[in-house]
């Protein structure tokens, strides 16, 4: 339940299209959870002026997501 409850956080954030293209879901689907995991971290960033830059938000979200990901219910 808590992967799925991340994955859906993930998804309502990024676009259900970057989930379905993405390492993190690839990793869900072979059963590499630790790895899955790991790869909510990515996705901190933003653009700015045209750059993408880590964002303090998205890194502590990701960082949420990840737990929730990891944790047993």
């Amino acid at each position: 339940d808590n992967q799925f409850a991340a994955l859906v956080s993930f998804a309502y954030n990024v676009g259900e299209a970057a989930l379905a293209n993405s390492t993190l879901l690839r990793e869900h689907k072979a059963g590499r959870f630790d790895s899955a995991a790991a790869q909510f971290l990515r996705w901190n960033k933003a653009k700015v002026r045209g750059v993408l830059v880590p964002v303090k938000g998205l890194t502590r979200r990701r960082e949420a997501e990840a737990l929730l990901y990891g944790s047993r219910a």
